[in-house]
């Protein structure tokens, strides 16, 4: 639908899209900030230039030289903040021009000039170059550009000077390509560090999110077979046998299974009313209460609310006793909703639940207070042999969305 006096969204560009994409790269700020050292050397050597104009032997020639760098710098920088000029040809060509144009000095100045002066055209903007190298290759080829570069430098003065205090220009292109590859080097580490984190932490919530889907349903049912055929015993037992290690196998490709989860699901965001979809659980054995106005919540957030309340009420219907009675309550409190769930069954026993979390059981731990927990929320358990049981779960929710 297209509102009217609003222009529908268009595509973006190619150029755009190039640099979206070249945001996804680690060291995409650092490639970013030494366009703008470009840029002010650019200015710099524009300065030289007009200051020394007078003093060269081809000022035309000069001139001409002047304008192949002004085109190169603006054509590499382009290339570099975009992203699509960061590979080995961009930057051999980069370090080729700086180069070039520095053994010009030779032709466009005599030789008494090229000796008392840096060369042409300024070795701070033939840096460049030797930053590009360190960034797309680290500091051992940034190392290397700058020895490249400064030696260019040396042989246009036909001189090596070992007086390093007095002319240190090799020192410093050398420390300035081994500092910036050196950057380069971290920014990118850091990044797969975090990659791998965020790896680890959805192929967590995928195990957890798959163990309370697989609980809710064959597990329980395994467990049931299992338990029931114990206890009746004969040629079931055998039965029993079976479904116990289908059980266990299970829970342990649960388990595995989120360790190759490569990505989070992507759901609806829609919304929906919270208040009719725990009414559609009442029922001979369970009342619910929920306010009379729609409770309006985010989908996936109502669906894990339903499926733990599903799961405690399962846990009544098993456990509780067979006429215990549920009692549901749903609160809206504005930023957050409070599901109460009670009932007047037998309660759990002391000691159940430590005995239940030693055989690895994740009912209570995982389906019902790892949703809870997993959605910024709490769920608090009150019980007692003869006493029932109470749940209480509190769900922050926003309606801004």
């Amino acid at each position: 639908m297209t509102l009217r006096g609003v222009p529908e969204p268009r595509e973006p560009s190619r150029a755009r899209q190039l640099a979206m994409e070249a945001d996804t790269d680690p060291v995409g700020p650092l490639w970013r900030a030494a366009q703008l050292f470009r840029f002010f050397s650019y200015l710099y050597a524009l300065g030289f230039q007009i200051a020394v104009n007078d003093d060269l032997l081809h000022d035309d020639t000069t001139w001409a030289l002047f304008g192949v760098l002004s085109a190169w710098t603006l054509a590499s920088g382009i290339a570099y903040y975009a992203g699509f000029g960061r590979n080995r040809y961009w930057v051999g060509a980069d370090v080729a021009v700086a180069c070039g144009l520095m053994l010009t000095t030779s032709y466009v100045a005599d030789t008494s000039w090229a000796m008392n002066n840096q060369t042409w055209p300024t070795t701070l903007w033939a840096v460049n170059a030797v930053i590009s190298v360190a960034l797309l290759a680290g500091p051992i080829w940034g190392m290397l550009s700058g020895l490249l570069v400064g030696g260019t430098s040396a042989f246009v003065k036909g001189a090596f000077d070992l007086n390093f205090g007095r002319n240190a220009t090799i020192i410093i292109i050398v420390a300035a390509g081994v500092a910036v590859g050196l950057a380069a080097v971290i920014a990118r580490r850091a990044h797969a560090v975090l990659v791998q984190a965020a790896a680890i932490a959805a192929a967590t919530e995928e195990r957890e999110r798959l163990s309370r889907e697989v609980h809710d349903g064959v597990l329980q049912v395994l467990a049931l077979i299992a338990r029931r055929g114990r206890e009746i015993g004969g040629p079931t037992t055998e039965l029993a046998r079976l479904a116990g290690e289908q059980e266990r196998a299970l829970r342990q490709l649960v388990s595995d299974a989120g360790q190759i989860a490569a990505a989070h699901r992507r759901a609806d965001r829609a919304a929906a009313d919270l208040g009719a979809i725990l009414r559609g659980f009442a029922a001979e054995q369970v009342s619910v209460s929920a306010p009379a106005s729609p409770v309006v919540i985010d989908a996936v957030v109502a669906e894990e609310i339903r499926a733990a309340l599903h799961n405690i009420l399962d846990n009544v219907n098993h456990h509780a006793g067979v006429s215990a009675q549920a009692f549901v309550l749903l609160e809206d409190l504005g930023d957050r909703v409070v599901v109460s769930v009670r009932d007047d069954g037998v309660g759990i026993p002391a000691g159940r639940l430590d005995e239940a979390r030693r055989q690895g059981r994740m009912g209570i731990s995982t389906s019902i207070v790892g949703r809870v927990e997993a959605l910024g929320g709490t769920a608090m358990l009150d019980s007692g042999p003869g006493a029932g049981t109470e749940w209480e779960l509190t769900i922050p929710v926003d309606r801004e969305g």
